[in-house]
């Protein structure tokens, strides 16, 4: 009978393998297929990232900001200072963050993950999700992605909202709940509509799961989604979550619009 040292010995060596023929495989990979910039598809020496120009080109989304809405602020306001916005404007969430900007290459990776068939790239973009939303992974909240309607997934393929929730989920060890709202009701795209528009385009479009609150199990939700514009899908889903018993609700996005940036919305 071999002894336990024995054992370990061997599954260490097997593992050892495993992961060996792992990176020959993706060594391999890299040779015959070299990895490129996902924006630029310049030539670069790690896959599945951005060139140093199109980085540099990146703008991160990082302290001063506004506590609520996770606006950047261009000096110091103090810890509890609000934005205009939400001022003006209180959101139903508890707080919304985002990784960077809307800007050039955010709209490039965003529109490519959306439109062109490249889930791959929910990777890259929840890696800086997990950073930028630091904040809300306090007491392991649910990660819920913002729904797509079964006729626009079937096109597509896929939820990209799910997969940058899958992404998260995988980088920082929280659960996803893909199931836990769902849109019940087609709406026409948000791009090109004004603020009241957008409300009016998703109001009364989603709904939550009838045991909302056995599968939360008193869990905070975090949702998640690509791009925060005017917030106003985020604020309708909010809405279904609260009125179906689920408390509190936070927002992660990849991107951020902000006005008076310099990109196209």
């Amino acid at each position: 009978m071999e002894s336990r040292s024995a054992l370990v010995k061997a599954g260490d060596w097997a593992a050892g393998l495993v992961t060996g023929l792992r990176r020959a495989r993706l060594g391999l990979l890299d040779i015959v297929y070299p990895p490129v910039c996902l924006v630029c598809a310049a030539p670069i020496a790690t896959a599945q990232t951005l060139c140093p120009g199109c980085f540099a080109e990146l703008r991160p989304i990082t302290a001063p900001l506004c506590p609520r809405l996770g606006l950047p602020f261009a000096a110091d306001m103090g810890g509890d200072m609000l934005s205009a916005e939400a001022l003006a404007d209180p959101p139903p969430f508890g707080r919304a963050r985002a990784a960077v900007v809307y800007g050039e290459v955010a709209r490039t990776l965003v529109s490519r993950l959306k439109y062109g068939d490249r889930p791959e790239l929910a990777v890259f973009c929840a890696r800086l999700m997990a950073g930028a939303g630091h904040e809300l992974w306090q007491d392991r909240p649910l990660l819920v992605p913002v729904p797509l309607h079964r006729a626009r997934q079937h096109e597509r393929r896929y939820n990209q909202s799910a997969e940058l929730a899958l992404a998260l989920g995988r980088f920082i060890g929280l659960d996803v709940d893909t199931s836990l709202v769902k849109r019940i009701r087609r709406t026409r795209q948000q791009v090109g509509l004004s603020g009241d528009g957008r409300q009016r385009n998703v109001s009364g479009a989603f709904a939550a799961h009838p045991d909302a609150l056995v599968r939360t199990r008193g869990r905070r939700v975090v949702l998640v989604d690509d791009v925060y514009t005017t917030g106003a899908t985020t604020k309708a889903v909010t809405h279904t979550l609260h009125r179906a018993g689920v408390a509190d609700v936070d927002v992660v996005t990849f991107a951020r619009v902000v006005i008076g940036a310099d990109m196209p919305i």
